[in-house]
């Protein structure tokens, strides 16, 4: 970027001094996209020396099926005992609905959050609300034995309402 300044008949120009040689060294290296083929690779390192910049191979690996922890999911496994539970479904219609219901809520959902997000405040208000009701909950039911217990009695009971079965 330059700046002219005109006087009276000559025209000056004044150029910014950059500096040559940047002495910013990068702790942190150059990674390449990971490659999941049998192939070596290596991590160039830049140093900063008296004279430039210099590159370091920092690391050189070999890729092997013995070091290999991924784990790998089989899609037409999975296909397939989606298909069975599908299949074995009655009222596939209920499952459909409740399941746009779902998706519906949660969209809906977001849409509220992104709103009371957009108040100023509001947002730290509803943090400090969710703070105090978590303390009131630990201290509640989780702090004394008694009380974790009477906890566990609450989901049973819960659950058996939710079953059918009390």
């Amino acid at each position: 970027m330059a700046i002219s300044v005109a006087a009276s008949s000559s025209v000056a120009v004044i150029v910014p001094r950059v500096p040559a040689v940047s002495t910013r060294c990068s702790a942190v290296p150059y990674l390449p996209p990971r490659s999941f083929g049998r192939s070596s690779f290596t991590v160039p390192l830049k140093l900063v020396s008296g004279n430039g910049l210099q590159k370091v191979e920092l690391m050189k690996t070999r890729a092997s099926s013995s070091e290999d922890t991924s784990t790998s999911i089989d899609t037409n496994e999975l296909f397939t005992d989606l298909k069975e539970k599908w299949d074995g479904l009655e009222n596939k219609s209920t499952v459909i609905v409740y399941g746009g219901g779902a998706i519906v809520a949660v969209w809906l959902s977001s849409i509220v959050v992104g709103a009371i997000n957009s108040v100023p405040l509001l947002p730290k208000i509803m943090e400090l609300v969710g703070l105090g009701y978590t303390g009131w909950f630990v201290y509640r039911y989780l702090l004394f034995k008694s009380s974790r217990k009477e906890l566990a009695e609450d989901i049973d009971s819960l659950k058996k309402k939710i079953a059918g079965t009390e």
